[in-house]
């Protein structure tokens, strides 16, 4: 195991965006750490890595669990090195208009939706700062923009998420930190504009370039 390639650390990481932007880092030199509450999922993601040659590692977290996630990035900087880049791809997706919303459900996907993209986020930003650099993206969706009254939840969390992309990349600039959005506004499909590859590619050009706080991929 390597301590001097450069680590991504991608929070619920799944078979579509994720595990794309996984291989087109990896492919890049990087070390990829994989975090997601479904053990057999990540374990086949980590398997197909390793099958071209990436090197990947898996850690089971809940992503709407701060102290798991806590846990989870002690244990991959004591294992693997502190990370390069996050990214926050984890979302709750579930049909349901707002009338029809429990409070606490709303609250329970808003956890996953935003709490913890800030609760993944604040594990990374004293280490970046010490650092003068690192980068942080996160999964939008185009429901932050044009919110779907049959999507209630996720249309709230990601109006949400893309307040805080634009507030915590303002305050953590001056320290050298990056964090950035793809706003994805439509359905990742394969074979489609919306290939989860072709979308991985414009995560990899915002880590490049660095120049713009969002990308809305149409």
């Amino acid at each position: 195991m390597s301590m001097s390639k450069k680590v991504i650390v991608i929070v619920g990481a799944g078979p579509g965006v994720s595990s794309s932007v996984a291989r087109k880092f990896g492919s890049h030199g990087f070390k990829v750490i994989l975090v997601a509450r479904n053990e057999k999922i990540l374990a086949e993601l980590v398997r197909s890595l390793e099958t071209q040659d990436i090197e990947a590692y898996g850690i089971t977290a809940n992503a709407g669990d701060p102290v798991a996630l806590q846990m989870a990035f002690e244990h991959i900087k004591r294992d693997y090195g502190i990370p390069e880049a996050l990214v926050y791809n984890a979302a709750v997706i579930k049909l349901g208009t707002a009338s029809k919303l429990k409070e606490a459900e709303l609250l329970d996907d808003l956890n996953v939706n935003v709490v913890g993209a800030l609760s993944s986020a604040l594990q990374v930003i004293p280490d970046f700062i010490e650092r003068k650099s690192g980068t942080i993206l996160f999964t939008g969706g185009g429901f932050a923009l044009y919110p779907s009254y049959e999507l209630a939840s996720l249309s709230m969390g990601k109006a949400a998420l893309r307040s805080l992309v634009y507030t915590l990349g303002e305050e953590l600039e001056p320290y050298g930190i990056y964090v950035g959005t793809i706003t994805i506004a439509g359905t990742v499909a394969v074979n489609t504009n919306f290939d989860p590859d072709r979308i991985a590619h414009a995560y990899w050009e915002m880590y490049e370039n660095q120049n713009e706080r969002e990308l809305i991929y149409q």
